[in-house]
C-alpha cells in the first residue's frame, strides 16, 4: 500500500464546513474573516437587532471595529452653563472664589496654568470693572465738561437753524411740489433730485469751444444742419422730446473728444438717436430703419460699429440732464406763480429751447440756464404788462435776473432771426395747431430794465 492513501478514505467531498464539524470542539474559537464575512452577508435584509443578536450567538468572545457615533457639537452650549462654552478647560473651585476676591491675582493664576484667550478676556473685564469704579469721578467730572461743550454748540446751531428757517419762510413763493397724491412726481424728493442735477450737469458737460480745438473738417453749419435734420427724423417716428435733447447731447459729446470726418457725420446723428431711443423710448425704431431714413447711404455694419464707438468714448455715461430735464419744473413753476396757466406757455417754452439745439453757441451756457432763460422770455412774450420773473421761479431755478440776462438777450436774437434761417424744421413743427402756432408769435424786445 502507497503511503499517503488511507483505507477508510470518505467517497463523498470533504468540505472546510465538514471538516470542521468533524474537529473536536475544544474551546470557542475566533473565526477568521471570511468566516464572519459570511455570516454578516447571509441574509442582508435581516433587521439590526436580528443581526447583532446572530453575531453575539456564532461569534463568541469578538468585538467588531464600530466607528463612534459623532456628536453635535452645536449642542455643548444647551445648558445652561455658558462659561463651559467660553472656558474650555475647567477652572478649581479655588481660583473661582479668588476671582471674586481679587481679579488680578486670577489672571496671574489663569496664564499660569491654563494658558486660554477667553479666560484673559473675562479677567480682563473683571479688571475693567474694577478700574472704572476708581476712575468714575474723573469721568463723570470730564462728561460734565464735554456735554456743556456739546450743549452750547447745539444751542448755537439751533438759533442758527431758526434764523434760515425765518428767512427762508420770508420770501413769498408758490410751493409747486405740495401735491403728494401722485407718486411719478417724486414731490417729498424733488428738490434733491434737482440739487443732484444741478451739480451733474457741471460734470457732465460738453466743451464748448470743441469746433475749435477738435473737429476741422466738421462746421458748425454742419452741426446746425445734422440737429434740424433730426429734428424731423423724431417727428417721422414720433420721438419724445427727450430723445432728441439726449441725441445732441450724445453728438457734442462725441464731437468733443473724437474727431470725425464730413462723411460720417450723419452716421453719427442717427447713431446716437439709435442710443438715445433705446434709452429713452417704449418701442425705439430699429436699426434698418435708420438706415432707411439715410437713403440706405450707411449699412447696419456700419451703424453698429458706430455705435460701439461712441458708447466706449463716452464710458456708457450718457444720463445726463438736458435742457428738456431742467425746464419741466421750471414751466410748472412759472405755470404757479401766473393767474392764468396756459399751454400756450409750455408750447411757446418748449419751441425756444429747442431752437436753442441747432445754435453751436448756446453751448457756452448750462442746460439750466437756458430753460431759465427760456421761461422768461416765454412770460415776457406772451405778457409785456408784468416782469417775468418773481420769488417762485427765483427760488426754483435759483437764478436772478442778472443771472439771465446774456442768456436771454442771446435767445431774443435767435428767435428774431428764425424767420431768416433756411432751418425750419423746428419752425415747421412749431406753426402747427396742435402747438398753438407759438412759432408765428412776435418777438418783443426786451428792456434792459428787466434785469
Amino acid at each position: 500500500m502507497k503511503k499517503g492513501t488511507n483505507v477508510g478514505d470518505p467517497t463523498f467531498r470533504v468540505t472546510r464546513a465538514r471538516a470542521a464539524a468533524c474537529k473536536p470542539s475544544v474551546g470557542p474559537e475566533v473565526p477568521n474573516e471570511q468566516g464572519q464575512n459570511r455570516l454578516l452577508r447571509k441574509n442582508p435584509k435581516r433587521s439590526v437587532l436580528d443581526e447583532n443578536n446572530n453575531n453575539n450567538t456564532a461569534i463568541v468572545g469578538t468585538q467588531s471595529k464600530r466607528r463612534a457615533v459623532l456628536k453635535d457639537v452645536t449642542n455643548i452650549c444647551c445648558d445652561n452653563s455658558f462659561k463651559t462654552c467660553i472656558i474650555p478647560t475647567k477652572i478649581p473651585k479655588k481660583t473661582s472664589k479668588l476671582a471674586k476676591k481679587n481679579p488680578i491675582k486670577l489672571q496671574q493664576v489663569s496664564t499660569q496654568k491654563t494658558q486660554s484667550t477667553s479666560v484673559d478676556r473675562i479677567v480682563d473685564y473683571h479688571k475693567n470693572v474694577t478700574h472704572q469704579k476708581g476712575t468714575h469721578t474723573a469721568e463723570r467730572e470730564s462728561m460734565d465738561r464735554i456735554g456743556k461743550r456739546v450743549g452750547s454748540q447745539l444751542q448755537s446751531f439751533s438759533k442758527k437753524g431758526r434764523n434760515n428757517v425765518h428767512e427762508k419762510t420770508m420770501v413769498d413763493f408758490t410751493d409747486i411740489d405740495s401735491d403728494e397724491k401722485n407718486p411719478q412726481m417724486c414731490s417729498m424728493y424733488a428738490h434733491e433730485i434737482y440739487n443732484n442735477l444741478r451739480a451733474l450737469e457741471l460734470i457732465r458737460r460738453p466743451n464748448s469751444d470743441f469746433m475749435e480745438k477738435v473737429q476741422r473738417d466738421v462746421t458748425q453749419s454742419m452741426r446746425g444742419v445734422l440737429v434740424d435734420w433730426l429734428v424731423e427724423v423724431s417727428e417721422e417716428y414720433k420721438l419724445v422730446a427727450d430723445t432728441l435733447y439726449l441725441t445732441v447731447y450724445l453728438i457734442d459729446s462725441f464731437l468733443s473728444q473724437h474727431y470725425i470726418e464730413r462723411q460720417k457725420l450723419q452716421l453719427l446723428g442717427i447713431t446716437c438717436m439709435l442710443i438715445s431711443s433705446k434709452y429713452e423710448e417704449m418701442c425705439a425704431p430699429s436699426v434698418e430703419e435708420f438706415c432707411f431714413i439715410t437713403d440706405n447711404t450707411y449699412k447696419k455694419s456700419e451703424v453698429v460699429k458706430m455705435e460701439g464707438q461712441v458708447l466706449n468714448e463716452l464710458n456708457f455715461q450718457f444720463s445726463a440732464p438736458t435742457t428738456k430735464t431742467f425746464l419741466r419744473r421750471f414751466v410748472k413753476a412759472a405755470q404757479a406763480s401766473i393767474q392764468n396757466p396756459s399751454f400756450e406757455l409750455e408750447f411757446l417754452a418748449n419751441y425756444l429751447a429747442e431752437l436753442t439745439l441747432i445754435d453751436y453757441n448756446f453751448l457756452a451756457f448750462v442746460p439750466s440756464n437756458v430753460a431759465a432763460s427760456v421761461v422768461f422770455l416765454a412770460i415776457w412774450m406772451l405778457d409785456q404788462s408784468r416782469p417775468p420773473w418773481n420769488d417762485t421761479l427765483e427760488h426754483y431755478t435759483g437764478y436772478k435776473p442778472s443771472n439771465l440776462k446774456n442768456t436771454v438777450l442771446a435767445l431774443h436774437g435767435l428767435k428774431s432771426s428764425d424767420n431768416n434761417s433756411p432751418l425750419n424744421a423746428i419752425r415747421s413743427k412749431y406753426k402747427q395747431d396742435k402747438f398753438k402756432c407759438v412759432a408765428s408769435l412776435p418777438s418783443p424786445e426786451v428792456p434792459e430794465t428787466l434785469f
